[in-house]
């Protein structure tokens, strides 16, 4: 195991950055935890959507009923089940009942490709779908048991599967995009959930919180949406399945007097352009996911006034959110917010090669403590590559390699310094386009491609430019990846372009490009 060379200077900053760990219950799964909550406040609301409300007693029994069906179906501890369920009370009680059988939740949506699905399944050993679009599932995923979920038909029990499950036992499986064409499989633990919301330092999370569950369950950030209110006895509050609308935003929020709030950078935005009186009963308004619109944090700070407003930064490899950075105050000549720093139970070092870096020296952003996952399914390399041991400050470290670069700062925050690679957030999901550029150039027609992003105040954009040396249209190209990637990794457009244009230096002209699309193409 290498020993990073660090001098005095390197060493203060990161024990400055890096404080003392702090107790929580990380020997605990989250079926005990939540059980915990049930025990302590049985007709305190656990769910509400709408006029619909699940006390924790219900909640429980409905999770009991449904993992004793799953048990008496084959499922066992450490199998992966796939869930595919509108955001409802229903969604909820599968992954609470998963988890009582010692599984883990594998979340996917509908609208993915089968050949993606088809990867997933395999590489999680997926045999079980929970789901309330049973007919159609069944005609697509022929290797898998369909388990139709609804609320007529969900059974319940005042006991649950005698299964102890353990801390390090693994709750999830998330896919992120990966830039060989395939998907990659984070496994995270119930000990990094439990991580993630006790003692918080980013929010307030207790009984009396109110979290509003607004991400797609496949997104990371709903780990903290809903076992952060859960583990806690207080709220998740679901929002309406479908898209959302501003508008409805603002009222669900005030309705059921939600308190804490994440969003994504693109959709913090919108909301602070158009609603942001919407945020005003809020008591934590968390925002990340891309690099922040100083513009729309300034505005958020003069509305919101400070204590409120809170900047969080973290791949899914390290369960949700790894550092935080409360937004107070900004000057409106800001040129940067820092990611902060780590948020309880996280170590965050910045390395350059084999030295941890001083204040003012730029390196890679490497992550460790109970939140990061064991691993990548089925990629034992990548993990080797990605998941490294070193010696700290004469302590052993496992680190997840970032790929993100930052700098320290003096007083011990954090500011991001962009990537090393072509992996980006858009709309707060994950996407290496690599991946699409993969897809692309094995198009028949293609000869060249590239893929890039366009930084936007509404949000980020996917942009793909394409040599062609047959005949195809934009069109045709979309539908060509249409088949083979999740709508939210499809490019905003594809030009069809005569030539690359490059750089003096012989790299892709990518201003130039984006320049190009202001115009007719």
């Amino acid at each position: 195991m290498r020993e990073l060379i660090a001098s005095e200077a390197a060493i203060a900053v990161h024990r400055l950055l890096n404080g003392a760990p702090v107790d929580y219950p990380r020997d605990s799964s989250v079926p005990a935890l939540f059980a915990a909550s049930a025990r302590r406040r049985p007709a305190a609301p656990a769910v509400v959507q709408g006029d619909r409300t699940l006390t924790y007693h219900q909640l429980e029994r409905l999770a009991n009923g449904l993992a004793m069906d799953l048990v008496a179906r084959g499922v066992q501890p450490g199998f992966t089940v796939g869930v595919c369920l509108a955001r409802s009370p229903e969604l909820i009680v599968a992954l609470l009942a998963i988890l009582k059988c010692g599984g883990s939740y594998l979340p996917f949506d509908a609208g993915w490709p089968d050949e993606r699905l088809r990867i997933l399944f395999t590489d999680a050993d997926c045999r079980w779908v929970l789901t309330d679009r049973a007919p159609a599932l069944r005609s697509r995923l022929k290797q898998q048991r369909v388990v139709p979920v609804s609320e007529a038909d969900l059974p319940e029990s005042e006991v649950g599967p005698a299964i102890e499950v353990a801390a390090d036992a693994i709750a999830y499986v998330n896919f992120t995009s990966g830039s060989t064409g395939r998907p990659k499989g984070v496994t995270i633990r119930h000990r990094s959930i439990g991580r993630l919301v006790f003692k918080a330092s980013y929010a307030r999370l207790d009984e009396s919180s109110r979290l509003l569950q607004l991400a797609p369950v496949t997104f990371d950030a709903a780990t903290f949406e809903i076992w952060g209110a859960l583990l806690h006895g207080g709220v998740c509050v679901l929002h309406p399945a479908g898209l959302v609308r501003l508008s409805q935003l603002g009222w669900v929020l005030r309705t059921h007097r939600v308190t804490e709030l994440f969003l994504t950078t693109g959709l913090f935005n919108a909301v602070i352009d158009e609603v942001p009186d919407a945020l005003a009963s809020l008591r934590t308004i968390l925002t990340g996911g891309e690099n922040p619109s100083i513009r729309h944090m300034v505005e958020a700070v003069r509305i919101l006034g400070p204590g409120r407003l809170v900047h969080v930064y973290g791949p899914t490899e390290s369960t949700t959110f790894a550092t935080y950075c409360p937004v107070d105050e900004l000057a409106p000549d800001a040129t940067a917010i820092p990611i902060g720093r780590p948020i309880q139970n996280t170590r965050l070092y910045v390395i350059d090669g084999d030295a941890l870096c001083a204040p003012g020296h730029p390196g890679e952003i490497c992550l460790a403590g109970d939140g990061l996952a064991p691993g990548y399914l089925g990629m034992p390399e990548l993990t080797d590559e990605r998941f490294v041991e070193r010696v700290i400050d004469g302590a052993a470290e496992r680190l997840y390699r970032t790929g993100d670069y930052g700098l320290p700062l003096p007083d011990g925050n954090i500011v991001f310094q962009g990537r090393e690679d072509d992996q980006v957030k858009v709309r707060g999901f994950r996407i290496e386009l690599g991946e699409i550029a993969h897809h692309l150039e094995h198009h028949h027609a293609v000869r060249q491609s590239f893929v890039t992003v366009d930084p936007r105040p509404e949000g980020d954009a996917i942009l793909a430019f394409v040599v062609a040396d047959a005949p195809c249209t934009s069109d045709s190209l979309r539908d060509h990846l249409r088949a083979r990637l999740p709508e939210y990794m499809l490019p905003e457009r594809i030009q069809l372009c005569a030539a690359l244009p490059l750089t003096e230096t012989g790299k892709v002209d990518r201003n130039a490009l984006i320049a190009s699309t202001a115009k007719p193409s």
